[in-house]
């Protein structure tokens, strides 16, 4: 038997990843006051002491869940630009699932090389984001 998987395209993955995160996000506050557990520490700034560009998502993302737009973007602005991907692709990614839209075509070169050009300056903007709120600059 042959199982044919179906593609998704990357703003269709990155919008299931932050569903599932928002869904993680809005259970994680009640499972570590239960367990006593830690929050999730950065691997980066555990090992170097330097915040990583996506340091804080994990709290913006509980915070967004909750309803705290203030807090989400003190900890990362960056979960707002997920949040807005989610909005825009979820519909799209439902309506292929039950067969009302295509599926994803591929992108030329030249769009795909100004994509990765602009996720590269947000990634740095977030970057030196996190390299101020953590005091380094």
């Amino acid at each position: 038997m042959v199982v044919l998987r179906r593609g998704y395209s990357v703003p269709e993955h990155v919008s299931m990843f932050a569903v599932g995160a928002a869904s993680l996000g809005a259970v994680y506050p009640a499972v570590l006051a239960h367990t006593g557990w830690p929050g999730l520490p950065c691997p980066l700034r555990t090992l170097t002491g330097v915040p990583c560009p996506f340091c804080g998502m994990t709290t913006a993302t509980v915070a967004l869940s909750h309803g705290e737009w203030g807090s989400a973007a003190a900890a990362n602005p960056l979960v707002y630009l997920a949040a807005i991907l989610v909005a825009g692709t979820l519909p799209v990614l439902l309506a292929r699932t039950v067969g009302l839209a295509e599926g994803p075509r591929p992108w030329p070169e030249a769009r795909r090389r100004r994509v990765r050009r602009a996720m590269a300056v947000v990634v740095g903007l977030s970057w030196l984001f996190q390299l101020h709120r953590f005091g380094f600059i």
